[in-house]
């Protein structure tokens, strides 16, 4: 049998972990929330988790015990989407050096700063975007008040189709998959 909820509980660094069965039977004893319990078909639950562009699900054996780390009794399943944003500039990852694509999102005619994706193309694709780059670079940000730090800005004229983590302002866990 499995249990499906959106957060767990530990029941804190003096106490060892409780298998979310019996834990879900006392009060909250820390800062994590519980969702309401489900079980059944994991597939359909998670299916209505990414129709309300929520982030994702834990998915756990209902007598597991909490640890830390991976586990295969705990897994996490990802809610993935994809958004069609505008090109407004480059710049490196800190971790990583990466280049990564800055996009925007059109509202009402005007661009709102959706975040930054590595971008994902093929050879070909890549180094004919860093061509049209380079061709269309401007001095500052096309979204008025955006500064971001080692920023190479471009005329908001390309369009990319990104895959990202759904249920976040900002984009996260993003690539650029195709240009538009």
């Amino acid at each position: 049998m499995a249990t499906w909820s959106l957060a767990g509980r530990h029941a804190g660094p003096d106490k060892p972990p409780t298998p979310v069965l019996c834990s879900r039977q006392s009060p909250p004893q820390c800062a994590f929330l519980f969702s309401e319990e489900f079980t059944g078909d994991a597939a359909a639950f998670f299916q209505a988790c990414a129709d309300h562009q929520l982030e994702g699900i834990v998915s756990k054996l209902a007598s597991s015990k909490y640890r830390s780390g991976r586990s295969k009794t705990w897994l996490k399943c990802k809610c993935f989407m994809e958004s069609s944003l505008i090109i407004i500039g480059t710049d490196r990852d800190r971790k990583t050096g990466a280049l990564r694509a800055l996009l925007a999102k059109v509202d009402k005619h005007a661009l709102t700063y959706a975040g930054a994706a590595f971008i994902g193309l093929r050879s070909d694709a890549w180094h004919e975007l860093r061509e049209r780059l380079h061709q269309i670079t401007i001095a500052h940000s096309p979204v008025p008040g955006l500064r971001l730090k080692d920023a190479q800005w471009v005329e908001p004229t390309l369009g990319a189709k990104v895959r990202h983590l759904a249920g976040a302002k900002y984009l996260r866990h993003a690539v650029v998959k195709t240009l538009e």
